[in-house]
């Protein structure tokens, strides 16, 4: 027998209650004094009860498992529907590429996307090293050209500080001797 959706009674007459509006169809047991749905009368929607469960010829075969590394990845079987628990990304990435190669599906990460993903952000990470490393790179070569300049100028400004001064004890001499 194929799932019923049970809904709350009177559903298709108000919007607020889910008339073309998916989020807001839930069920609520009907609690009316005069409820036709709890009264279970002709031509009302169903209600919630026993004998809707799902058949149970499938049940017990699948086996949930959720891995937090690799090593519990390696031990499960095929059959198994695996989930990733919450972990860090590194780990998520060597689990997804690990699972692609063992050829086991994930049941809560596509992993061609995912590893797709982070292939991108890696490249990108790549291109913005290299060109903050190049950036880097021109502004040491701007810091060595300014310090030769400043090194210029201090020699040049020695220079004249020197020259200044002997002239300065040559006339000081000369003034002497007279």
């Amino acid at each position: 027998m194929a799932r019923k959706k049970f809904l709350r009674s009177k559903w298709r007459t108000y919007s607020k209650l889910g008339r073309g509006r998916k989020k807001k169809q839930k069920y609520r047991k009907a609690k009316g004094r005069h409820n036709k749905m709890r009264e279970k009368l002709k031509g009302n929607p169903k209600r919630v009860s026993i004998g809707y469960k799902k058949s149970i010829k499938g049940k017990g075969k699948e086996i949930t498992i959720s891995i937090f590394n690799i090593r519990e990845l390696e031990r499960v079987g095929k059959d198994a529907k695996i989930f990733i628990a919450k972990i860090g990304k590194k780990k998520k990435i060597e689990i997804a590429r690990r699972a692609k190669s063992l050829g086991l599906k994930l049941q809560n990460l596509n992993i061609d996307k995912f590893l797709k993903k982070i292939e991108k952000e890696q490249e990108r990470k790549a291109k913005r090293r290299t060109a903050e490393k190049s950036e880097k790179d021109k502004k040491g070569k701007e810091k060595k050209k300014e310090e030769k300049v400043e090194e210029k100028i201090k020699k040049t400004e020695k220079e004249e500080e020197k020259k200044w001064n002997s002239t300065r004890k040559n006339s000081l001499q000369q003034e002497s001797w007279k």
